[in-house]
């Protein structure tokens, strides 16, 4: 048997249903490559190997191959937009419950961000955030909720007088922001998406994917709102093909799934 990089993909797959395919492949290999020489291990074969005996490089692998890069009001003119216009539409719409996805939330940045924002227009105690991630590293670093400064350098001054508490060099959010998330693990590539939501929030991770990959996770979430939901992406992941799917764009990088009227409060 060859053990070139197609049987890699396939055996990762077996082992983690990460499906290599939906990445840029050049970028992606020469990371794994890079990870593999840096251990000592010699070829695909023998790293396989290892994944499958080693719990700790298999946790290694994981939280290596899915790109972790996040921080608080990440693009702040773009959250800035959010708290003035979106989270009121959506408020006007769809009253206060409102049904939130923060997905490939990484290391709880942007829910946490996410909680911040609605407080503004929601009691804290009526906030609740959905955050998803196929790694569970990073979701168990999002639950402790620990931070350093440069994180959350473009939380706005009230909010983080407000909600964190300076612990030696690193920030804790509070428990009362903690508190308004539930972390579950998703897998984007596969399976079912969940449904029903008023707003959905995916930055710059999709970059990483193949545009067929790109393409199907946006018609997914689209599927995963409510008519008149808003979908919220990346600054370098707009949506080519919007209006193909359904979507109308509101404005650069937030997206609206058409159909809901406003209502009286």
């Amino acid at each position: 048997m060859v053990y070139d990089y197609e049987w890699f993909k396939s055996a990762v797959f077996q082992l983690t249903r990460i499906d290599l395919n939906a990445y840029k492949e050049l970028q992606m290999k020469r990371r794994i490559d890079t990870l593999i020489a840096r251990r000592g291990i010699d070829g695909y074969s023998a790293y396989v190997q290892v994944l499958k005996t080693d719990l700790a490089r298999f946790e290694e692998f994981v939280n290596y191959l899915t790109i972790n890069v996040s921080e608080f009001y990440r693009d702040p003119g773009q959250w800035q937009l959010m708290e003035q216009k979106i989270i009121p539409e959506l408020v006007t719409k769809f009253g206060k419950n409102l049904k939130i996805w923060s997905a490939a939330c990484s290391t709880g940045d942007e829910p946490y961000s996410l909680v911040m924002a609605l407080s503004r227009y929601i009691p804290l105690g009526m906030i609740h955030v959905i955050a998803t991630d196929i790694d569970k590293q990073v979701i168990a670093k999002a639950k402790t909720g620990i931070y350093s400064e440069k994180s959350i350098a473009a939380v706005p001054a009230d909010l983080k007088k407000r909600y964190f508490t300076k612990i030696g060099l690193s920030y804790q959010i509070s428990d009362e922001i903690k508190k308004r998330v539930e972390f579950r693990t998703h897998n984007l590539l596969e399976g079912n998406y969940p449904k029903d939501f008023h707003m959905i929030v995916c930055r710059n991770v999709l970059i990483y994917f193949t545009e067929e990959a790109k393409d199907t996770v946006f018609r997914k979430f689209y599927q995963s709102l409510v008519p008149g939901g808003i979908f919220f992406t990346g600054a370098t992941e707009q949506i080519i093909n919007h209006k193909e799917i359904g979507y109308e764009r509101k404005s650069s990088f937030y997206y609206e799934r058409p159909g809901k009227k406003k209502v009286p409060l």
